[in-house]
């Protein structure tokens, strides 16, 4: 009754009023985004308040972005929490993205909850910064710098082929995974930074271990959804929730890469190797400049006067397209620490996939192994040069790269509003380039499903949109290692189908089971056996 006659409301209902205040302007302030895609006519799945769509991919990322381009269009969308994310699997509208409106789209999403070697990393670095050490690592992967490594890659390649007679000796099923890991692990460290890890000898090696807790990374865990709802929390509280094993393995590669930089400051200049690591140190003081005009990175690693034609003065009216050719050590961290981790993942996955289709393609195996021994008898070893020959196998993996492509998919950041192929993008947006999806639509390729190396011959490659097939991203942000990962995966693969056959057993998962957080890869490895080839002449 006093109510109703003007008294005072009580403490409790104030507070009451408030709360359900408060609910009220978190609901509108969780779901306020969720109009950005329909207004730029957008087709997208219902957002859930506080996770947008992102419990679609919970499970497998891989096959949630299939069943999202199939049911709603090759220019479609979703909401990561509260962040628009555009995905394109339209090959006209990908090459006016990544290569003639580049400028447009240089950035790729920068993630806040990265730790510090992460975000000066190349992946994520953005705009000037990242044009300046992205044109410091190019000439690292030209061919006269493969032709140097090889010898490197044998000395990884004699370590995996001993393990491997061991493994045919034993006559038992093994994770050629695992070995694979090892492998590229080895091999990354020889020769991107003279290490000699030896992991191969050593399977719980530190290298390997926190390496393979980068790629067990998820975005589902609780407080990941508090910052990405409330990024201004990030700063005051992201100290005390960081991710204690991505921190363990962040802080493992730093400490060992500022080690290596030590130790090789107190070499002598003529002890010092010409390696992806001595490369970066080089330049830490440089007085030369980059230009930073016309910047196209693309294919462009053989340009060896690269150096020498940005060796040119700084003058006050080139400020502007200008940056010194230098690295700040934090960059070096950065750098070195992706090269470790995504050059471990990438092709040990590669190689992993090779082997199983070969394995349960036989037929397929002895074409290869046949290429194999006729390349054998005319050389008496691989390198950089003549490994080009094998026409086949260079197929067989190309083949491999479609049906399982590491990197399924790639993000730009849409900087600002525009209209690409008729198509409006909102600002702040993600775009994302479906490579997985485009490697298996049956637009492009037949029976997709299929392992079919012919697909690959130079008559069908050029029958086809080069914008189908993406294993290493394309235009001036494609991945900077493609050379070294070719190489690395050939040698590998022409030394081990000169002495073995790669043989599906029992235990073989067909049709493996994936994982695809991150990269894709097998979620319970590639399980074969190992026989020595009775045939072999040259063994």
């Amino acid at each position: 009754m006093l109510t109703m006659f003007g008294a005072e409301p009580s403490g409790f209902s104030v507070s009451l009023g408030l709360f359900l205040l408060f609910l009220v302007l978190l609901y509108w302030y969780a779901i306020s985004p969720y109009s950005v895609l329909e207004r730029c006519g957008i087709r997208h799945p219902k957002p859930v308040p506080f996770f947008g769509n992102m419990l679609m991919f919970r499970h497998d990322s891989f096959k949630a972005q299939k069943d999202l381009i199939n049911q709603y269009g090759r220019v479609c969308g979703y909401y990561v929490v509260r962040r628009p994310t555009v995905v394109v699997a339209d090959p006209d509208m990908l090459k006016q993205v990544m290569v003639k409106d580049f400028h447009k789209f240089p950035n790729r999403v920068l993630f806040r909850m990265a730790t510090k070697p992460m975000k000066n990393s190349l992946i994520m670095l953005r705009d000037e910064q990242w044009k300046r050490v992205r044109s410091i690592l190019t000439p690292t992967f030209s061919a006269a710098k493969m032709k140097e490594m090889v010898p490197l890659i044998h000395v990884a390649t004699e370590t995996l082929l001993n393990n491997l007679k061991a493994y045919a000796e034993s006559g038992k099923s093994f994770d050629i995974h695992r070995c694979f890991g090892c492998f590229t692990m080895d091999v990354i460290a020889s020769v991107a930074f003279g290490m000699q890890v030896d992991s191969q000898n050593n399977p719980n090696d530190p290298f390997v271990h926190h390496a393979s807790k980068f790629f067990s990374f998820s975005l589902f865990r609780p407080f990941m959804f508090i910052f990405l709802n409330f990024p201004i929390l990030i700063r005051p509280l992201g100290g005390l929730m960081r991710d204690k094993e991505s921190s363990e393995m962040s802080n493992f590669f730093t400490t060992c890469i500022q080690k290596l930089i030590k130790q090789r400051d107190e070499l002598q200049s003529s002890q010092r190797r010409r390696d992806f690591l001595q490369l970066m140190l080089d330049v830490r003081s440089s007085k030369e400049c980059v230009s930073l005009d016309h910047f196209d990175v693309v294919n462009q690693a053989d340009e060896q006067d690269v150096t020498d034609r940005n060796a040119e003065s700084c003058n006050e009216s080139a400020k502007s397209s200008q940056q010194k050719r230098m690295m700040t050590e934090d960059e070096i961290i950065g750098q070195a620490f992706i090269f470790f981790l995504a050059g471990y993942e990438t092709s040990s996955n590669t190689l992993a996939f090779t082997c199983y289709l070969l394995a349960i393609n036989p037929d397929c195996q002895k074409k290869v192994q046949k290429e194999v021994d006729d390349f054998f008898s005319r050389h008496g070893s691989a390198d950089y040069t003549n490994i080009q020959e094998l026409k086949y196998l260079d197929m067989v993996v190309c083949e491999a790269l479609r049906l399982y492509p590491p990197a399924f998919r790639y993000a730009r950041t849409v900087e600002r509003e525009c209209v690409v192929n008729g198509q409006l993008l909102p600002k702040g947006a993600t775009l994302e380039i479906a490579a997985g999806f485009l490697h298996s639509d049956p637009e492009y390729w037949q029976e997709p499903e299929k392992f079919i190396p012919e697909r690959f011959t130079p008559e069908a490659k050029a029958s086809r949109h080069p914008f189908v097939y993406m294993p290493f991203g394309a235009g001036p942000r494609s991945c900077v290692g493609m050379r070294l990962a070719q190489l690395e995966i050939r040698m590998a693969l022409v030394n081990i189908l000169k002495t073995f056959n790669v043989v599906a057993c029992k235990d073989t998962e067909v049709p493996l089971t994936l994982k695809s957080t991150t990269t894709l890869g097998p979620k319970n490895g590639v399980f074969v056996k190992i026989t020595k080839r009775e045939n072999f002449a040259h063994a």
